[in-house]
């Protein structure tokens, strides 16, 4: 299938189940980056969640969907841009299939500006809704300059250049990091909403991170969070005073992250607790995202609790 990693990396997973769905998801990605610059507009109709779908939200769903549900050993598809799970066959859950879970397009309104987007992958040994303890891998690709996927599970963190394949072969993954680790010394943060929508007790916390760190936030959480996990630091997207639960949505977005983020030795937190003990009452929950060093995830803990 064209699959081109280092074979000296250590990086294998030891889940074929796993390793086919990231294999599935790298194939997509660049069939999904080359039909983008024609699904810059949006496509008149909302997600679960009530947003505005681009119709690049719509082809990468739709794509993505096939891709993974056609893996063996993938027992339902669950995604931001659907109200309910794709049954795939499979019993999910004790011993059984996965279920997988994707926000197709994070960022998708940065499609206008030409600005970073990614894809968010997250693999559940339970039925969704889930915990975060469920997940048994998590990634995200990141369409920027590079193609690039960060893979994570029981082993590690890994990031790949993701290429498009010669001659009808398909995409091919090079390691280029084997053992991707949060950088000790944090330098960057990037926090979303509108500031004056920030509760004060975060706002206190910001004023005191703005001072330390550089800003790096470019509006699409993928991009945001591989920054972070590049140069160290913090990435937040916290309750606000008009959305106290919080805008990114648990199953799709803040799990997949958070579990990355501790397997690279960081920390996530819904504000108070472990973003990954997170109990689920609905597929499309959102929930206050903050991951980074966990100096700083503790110090947030501390001033939200304070």
């Amino acid at each position: 299938m064209g699959d081109a990693r280092d074979a000296e990396s250590g990086a294998e997973p030891d889940d074929p189940v796993v390793d086919a769905v990231f294999d599935a998801v790298a194939a997509a990605a660049p069939e999904i980056r080359a039909a983008l610059p024609g699904r810059r507009v949006k496509s008149g109709t909302e997600n679960a969640s009530g947003e505005s779908v681009m119709a690049g939200d719509l082809y990468a769903d739709e794509l993505l969907g096939e891709a993974i549900i056609a893996v063996d050993g993938v027992g339902s598809f669950v995604s931001e841009e659907r109200e309910t799970a794709v049954d795939a066959g499979g019993a999910v859950g004790s011993d059984g299939a996965y279920a997988v879970a994707i926000d197709p397009l994070d960022g998708s309104s940065n499609l206008r500006s030409n600005n970073a987007m990614g894809t968010v992958v997250g693999v559940y040994d339970a039925p969704l809704p889930a915990t975060g303890r469920d997940l048994v891998a998590a990634g995200y690709v990141l369409y920027g300059p590079i193609t690039t996927m960060v893979v994570a599970d029981e082993s590690g963190v890994r990031e790949e250049v993701v290429e498009p394949g010669d001659d009808g072969e398909r995409a091919t993954r090079t390691v280029v990091e084997a053992d991707l680790r949060l950088p000790d010394d944090p330098t960057v943060y990037g926090f979303g909403g509108r500031v004056p929508d920030w509760p004060d007790d975060f706002t206190a916390y910001a004023r005191e991170i703005e001072s330390e760190l550089k800003l790096r936030y470019g509006g699409a959480m993928v991009g945001d969070v591989n920054q972070m996990l590049t140069y160290g630091g913090v990435f937040a997207y916290p309750a606000l005073t008009d959305s106290p639960d919080g805008k990114l949505r648990l199953q799709f977005e803040a799990n997949p992250i958070a579990y990355i983020v501790e397997r690279a030795g960081g920390a996530a937190s819904d504000g108070a607790s472990d973003i990954l003990d997170v109990e689920p009452k609905g597929l499309h929950d959102r929930v206050p995202l903050h991951v980074g060093n966990e100096t700083l995830i503790k110090r947030l803990e501390e001033s939200l609790d304070g």
